[in-house]
């Protein structure tokens, strides 16, 4: 799960001890030919055991609990709750495409489609590997707030539970997931405070059915300090860190829900009834493949560094290209080959 408030304290330590210790920090960059690539503040080799691999560990204990993971083609079921505008709808829909856009002049590299390599590396135990096949097969709009605007974790039940009642969407046990979107007016419990997107299976009781399902905010009005980070950055902070990131697509709520979902989508995947991938020995709060390199977006990253990514003419930061020349800033996975995180932006 997402697990952003500690991740962030610790990182405004860090950021305080460096401005305290450092004379002016100024960024690393790289002059090449567009888009450029940087990272603010690539922290000394010092601070990082291996510089091929990100995050690598012989600590992390990542297992296999013999549950189920998505290895038949995946079907997407967006649930739009709340107001949004055709271009944000637009956006996520581009993100979740380019996961099966395997043609290089559609998504040149580095592209969604290989990020997502990453995440079909993980098998059940037949062997069968997690789909990188990826449809939106169906949406819903609950544009009246059936719900209201103040959800927690059981009531976002119930916002599947209507969508699967209005019957635009088929009861799909087996190769579906149900997305839940909400927009910049409502809140849901933990919302900012402990978690920017959660997962879990619906229950029988409220919908019927066991369907695996994701939930992600838009953080735009409410904290995208936290949820959108690095496009905002926590007023705390002041001159200790650096400064915001400019979005790739001009809306840092949704550009920052890109990559909550990605870090959802991935983790609903490889560990979709919670007794499939993860670490620790509690299935109730695991340690999954997206938690173990959250705030990780590049070569170089670690130790609240974000990596080596990429900033095209107009400014705007990327580390992953995807469809209609979409392009986002998407965290890495954690490999089970390389046990260590991994993206396709690698500079090593």
């Amino acid at each position: 799960m997402f697990r952003v408030i500690l991740n962030l304290f610790l990182l405004s330590l860090l950021f305080q001890f460096r401005s305290n210790n450092a004379s002016s920090p100024t960024a690393q960059t790289l002059e090449l030919q567009h888009p450029n690539y940087f990272n603010p503040k690539l922290p000394p080799k010092t601070l990082s055991s291996s510089k091929k691999f990100e995050g690598s560990s012989d600590l992390v204990n990542l297992r296999y609990h013999m549950g189920p993971v998505l290895s038949s083609p995946i079907n997407i079921y967006l649930i739009w709750y709340g107001k949004w505008a055709p271009s944000q709808q637009l956006l996520i829909k581009d993100f979740l495409l380019s996961v099966s856009t395997f043609n290089h002049r559609a998504a040149p590299s580095p592209s969604v489609a290989e990020w997502w390599s990453t995440v079909s590396l993980y098998t059940d135990q037949t062997g069968a590997n997690i789909s990188r096949s990826v449809l939106i097969a169906g949406e819903y709009s609950d544009y009246k707030y059936s719900q209201g605007k103040n959800l927690n974790r059981l009531s976002i039940q119930d916002v599947i539970a209507e969508a699967v009642r209005s019957k635009p969407f088929t009861v799909d046990h087996k190769k579906g997931i149900y997305l839940v979107l909400t927009s910049v007016d409502v809140t849901m419990q933990d919302f900012c405070r402990a978690v920017c997107g959660f997962h879990y299976f619906t229950f029988a009781s409220k919908v019927g059915y066991t369907l695996p399902y994701a939930w992600v905010g838009n953080s735009g009005k409410q904290c995208p300090e936290v949820c959108a980070y690095p496009f905002a950055v926590p007023g705390y902070m002041g001159g200790g860190g650096p400064g915001a990131l400019k979005s790739p697509n001009g809306d840092v709520g949704v550009d920052g829900m890109i990559s909550v979902i990605g870090h959802e989508l991935a983790e609903l995947s490889s560990n979709p009834l919670v007794n499939a991938w993860y670490a620790g020995e509690d299935p109730v709060a695991p340690t999954e493949i997206g938690d173990l390199c959250e705030g990780l977006y590049g070569t170089g990253g670690g130790g609240g560094y974000i990596g080596q990514v990429m900033k095209d003419r107009d400014g705007r930061t990327f580390n992953l290209n995807g469809r209609r020349g979409r392009k986002f800033l998407v965290q890495w996975i954690w490999s089970p080959v390389l046990k260590a995180c991994a993206g396709p932006n690698a500079m090593d």
